[in-house]
């Protein structure tokens, strides 16, 4: 049984034994939530999520197409892959670079 992380979001049917899983560990998500592509996940429970933006170039008054990298921790009862469009929350500091975590796989590509 998956527990209430506070969002609306589909649990996960696998079950894992992670300490930094939302649902079945004891890490709590908080804060700020975004959409985004994976595009690695070569490192051990670590993905890359791209995140594209809009940026207003005040100059010109026109809009300009940016993008973000941000590494996740990946749980293992997620099974996500290059491609995926998911769902990342932020979390307390992981490691040095982890701060955010994916909740949800919305579709496959």
């Amino acid at each position: 049984m998956a527990r209430n992380i506070g969002i609306e979001v589909t649990p996960p049917k696998n079950k894992c034994d992670d300490e930094y899983c939302p649902f079945h560990g004891k890490i709590p998500v908080r804060g700020r939530m975004f959409e985004g592509v994976v595009v690695r996940d070569k490192m051990q429970d670590t993905v890359i999520v791209r995140r594209d933006y809009l940026w207003y170039v005040r100059k010109y008054h026109r809009y300009e197409r940016r993008h973000s990298h941000t590494p996740a921790h990946k749980p293992p009862c997620i099974d996500v892959k290059v491609g995926d469009l998911v769902k990342v929350m932020e979390c307390r500091r992981i490691s040095k670079t982890i701060s955010f975590i994916v909740v949800e796989k919305k579709e496959e590509k």
